[in-house]
């Protein structure tokens, strides 16, 4: 497994983000221009954050 920053984040991809000070794994449930759907897979509800807010985050690459 190898990690990439500030690739294009697609519908589907697992990224790990920065959300109120814990790193943490994530599924795009949805990406669009302008915002991304985001589930922590956790028993949380899914939350929903701009593009522009996603400034620095690892996206997995199962073929790295």
């Amino acid at each position: 497994m190898t990690t990439m920053l500030s690739e294009r984040i697609e519908t589907g991809d697992v990224i790990e983000i920065n959300r109120d000070g814990e790193m943490m794994s994530v599924l795009v449930l949805l990406a669009t221009e302008d915002a991304v759907i985001l589930d922590a897979c956790d028993d949380s509800t899914p939350f929903v954050m701009r593009r522009c807010d996603l400034i620095d985050y690892r996206l997995f690459d199962p073929a790295a």
